[in-house]
């Protein structure tokens, strides 16, 4: 884990640290004063890399956190933070960002449960409209971004009404060629993961990895309850619970649409966000009762980069059974 950096320090001749508002494997987040714009404040992303690495591929990778930056600053969209300054401090790199007030939608889930309640899906609907917004921005760049961390606490609702999709910690940029590189490395957060991006760096993830976490976002959001990660729904097809069972107030084409973006498959999910939207607002979402997505086992014969999916969760298989037997 990073050393944090103590309050007060001054980075860049330009940013003081006023706190820590996040803290990962990879690094902190602090909050920062601007000192040449004053009574500005903004988030700054540390980014540590492992120094065991051979020297050509930390330099790469490096390198590369300087090309995803620039991109990153060029981006100018009302649901994403403005990435205004990176810059380097020995073996640290720093991504600097707008600081976006407010609570995270995970937050605004918590209390909602906490008083036994769901959060209303009108509102939940409107702050998915927005997120759709961002990613099709993001996904339509030039170079196409896809952020691969989409959660309810990367979200955050500011006071005016806007979300804001604050992390860009994993984001990855597509090459042509579909050729995926990265450099904040990283995998993301379990529950909302699909399987194809269980590969790392060598798996193939595109718009439809980032639809996958928006559904399960959407899902955790209206149930309370967080969507079952794809080890286990792997191992049992099927045990994914109905959006209506655990919520029944929420409409059926919500619940249509967020299975149909929960398909195990990436060619089970919607292929881009404007069909989810689609889905979500205007038409609804396939009907069928066992989606193919849950019927992995029965579809090996692919193309070589699906099976290379199912390798990632056949892995995934192997290692909980290696677990099970050290634990006896």
């Amino acid at each position: 884990m990073p050393v944090p950096i103590q309050t007060g320090t001054v980075l860049h001749h330009r940013y003081q640290v006023n706190e820590i508002i996040g803290q990962g494997g990879m690094g902190c987040i602090y909050l920062c004063a601007d000192l040449r714009l004053e009574g500005r404040l903004c988030a700054v992303k540390e980014v540590e890399y492992e120094l065991t690495l051979p020297e050509a591929m930390l330099q790469e990778a490096r390198d590369q956190f300087q090309r995803e930056a620039t991109v990153l600053a060029r981006l100018d969209h009302p649901n994403l933070p403005k990435v205004s300054d990176f810059f380097s401090i020995r073996d640290r790199d720093y991504l600097v960002m707008d600081f976006v007030p407010g609570k995270d939608l995970r937050q605004l889930m918590i209390e909602a449960r906490q008083k036994g309640i769901f959060l209303a899906e009108e509102d939940v609907l409107d702050w998915a409209s927005q997120l759709a917004d961002a990613l099709k921005y993001l996904h339509t760049q030039e170079t196409p971004i896809v952020h691969r961390d989409i959660k309810p606490s990367n979200l955050k609702l500011t006071p005016n009404g806007l979300i804001k999709l604050v992390d860009f910690g994993l984001v990855k940029m597509l090459a042509p060629g579909e050729v995926t590189i990265t450099v904040l490395q990283g995998q993301g957060t379990a529950l909302y993961t699909p399987l194809e991006q269980y590969g790392g760096d060598s798996g193939h993830t595109d718009a439809r990895s980032d639809i996958y976490a928006f559904g399960g976002t959407l899902y955790h959001l209206l149930t309370n309850e967080p969507p079952l990660n794809v080890r286990d729904r792997f191992l049992s097809p099927g045990s994914l619970p109905r959006v209506r069972k655990l919520n029944p107030e929420i409409s059926v084409r919500t619940e249509r649409a967020i299975h149909w973006a929960l398909q195990l498959h990436p060619e089970d999910r919607p292929k881009d966000i404007d069909a989810f939207v689609k889905a979500l607002f205007i038409e609804d979402a396939p009907a069928t009762k066992t989606f193919r997505g849950e019927r992995i086992q029965s579809k090996l014969v692919r193309k070589p980069e699906k099976i290379l999916m199912y390798l990632a969760g056949g892995l995934m298989v192997v290692s909980f059974l290696l677990t099970l037997i050290r634990n006896f």
